[in-house]
């Protein structure tokens, strides 16, 4: 009989395997956004000689294609593996994460790039999902939310270290260098994950088409658009947030991993916040968080021009940002019935379309010449429209519940 001291070593060492994952997820998803410059100057010298504006445009496609991958690849795979064992799975994910990002340093031109950044977000929604399932299991009953929040902290972790290193390195030894290293962390996540953790059945009877019948309850459309929308309003600010501090701040290239250290402070913060204030009241922290979210990106946008007020401003997106996270992925799987597995991919799915949706708006008013600060107000716009939904989804949930009353 293993004694509980063994019991919580174990359980530190599969969650720890799960986060280094997470990390390498969190650093090849953002770390493109510090990079943006320089990716668009060496794989659009044309563009960049006469726009660089434009060029940088273009290549925020790559942050919506890595998007656009998660969408796709988060509910088919999550719903289509579900039988299987569920730590033979992320072994799988983890690896497939480690081959597709050595495409993106080896990729020669930026179709191929372009290619492999939309492979490389496949695993991404279905390695957190099964992962929250895989953690909250290893921490027993009642600890699901602390699940969801250990994984997620791999993330959040990696704004804070891996994204401003991984930025510095880029600009210092060319951005291929970055992805290098991300696809050597995901070798060690393999590693580590068939190493430390435990074994963890699937459901046999579970398919596809079981999984996929989440989609007939209409307030989880509701959360997904939460996600989707308010979510994007981060995005906005966040895939150009190196120009802004270069071009808006007049602040040397050096600043902007500094500013991205910043961000990802605030995310880390905001994620352990916001997991404890959503299992106090999760209405109100969800509400309250996308109104709050529309208030700082607006300060952000009236005050960018100074680098302290940026700096500050960006530190309390990534801080209100990651309250929201949490509090999504929650309520998400508090509406989801019994479909938990897909639902926890799905929250990635929502994300990650507001990760596309932010980083195409916001190349959308750069590309029409209304500068850097623009995003930051399509972002004020988009945490405006997440909160709107919210209101409804909740206004609709009431009434529900009086009609059965």
């Amino acid at each position: 009989m293993n004694s509980p001291t063994k019991t919580r070593s174990a359980a530190a060492w599969a969650l720890v395997s799960l986060a280094v994952g997470s990390f390498g997820i969190g650093m090849t998803e953002f770390v493109v956004m510090g990079l943006l410059p320089n990716i668009a100057e060496e794989l659009l010298p044309a563009m960049w000689a006469v726009s660089p504006e434009d060029a940088i445009a273009q290549a925020g496609w790559l942050i919506s294609l890595y998007a656009l991958g998660v969408v796709v690849g988060a509910p088919t795979i999550a719903g289509s593996v579900a039988r299987f064992p569920r730590h033979r799975v992320l072994i799988g994910l983890a690896l497939a994460l480690t081959v597709f990002n050595a495409l993106t340093f080896l990729a020669p031109t930026f179709e191929l790039v372009a290619a492999s950044r939309f492979l490389a977000g496949l695993p991404h929604g279905a390695y957190f999902g099964i992962g929250a399932l895989v953690a909250a299991d290893v921490l027993g009953p009642g600890m699901r939310a602390k699940g969801v929040s250990f994984v997620l902290t791999g993330l959040t972790v990696a704004n804070v270290v891996g994204v401003p290193l991984g930025t510095f390195l880029g600009q210092q030894a060319g951005w291929r260098a970055a992805f290098l290293v991300v696809a050597g962390i995901f070798a060690l996540a393999t590693v580590l994950i068939g190493l430390f953790v435990p074994e963890h059945p699937g459901d046999p009877g579970r398919t596809l088409r079981d999984e996929l019948k989440v989609f007939r309850i209409g307030q989880v459309w509701y959360a997904l658009g939460i996600g989707a929308v308010g979510f994007g309003g981060f995005f906005a600010v966040y895939s150009y947030v190196a120009p802004m501090v270069t071009e808006i701040a007049r602040s040397p290239e050096w600043a902007v991993p500094i500013v991205l250290v910043l961000m990802g402070v605030g995310m880390t913060i905001g994620n352990l916040v916001g997991g404890h204030l959503a299992d106090v009241n999760l209405t109100r922290t969800l509400v309250g968080g996308l109104a709050a979210l529309a208030v700082v990106l607006t300060l952000l946008a009236l005050t960018s021009h100074g680098i302290w007020a940026l700096a500050f401003f960006v530190f309390a997106t990534g801080f209100v940002s990651s309250v929201l996270s949490p509090t999504i992925q929650t309520r998400l799987m508090d509406v989801s019935q019994d479909n938990q597995s897909i639902a926890a991919a799905l929250n990635h799915s929502a994300l990650n379309i507001g990760n596309s949706l932010g980083a195409l708006l916001g190349g959308v008013v750069i590309a029409a010449g209304l500068g850097f600060v623009a995003p930051a107000w399509v972002g004020v716009g988009l945490a405006l429209c997440g909160l709107a939904i919210a209101l409804v989804s909740l206004a609709t949930e009431r009434h529900a519940v009086r009609v059965v009353g």
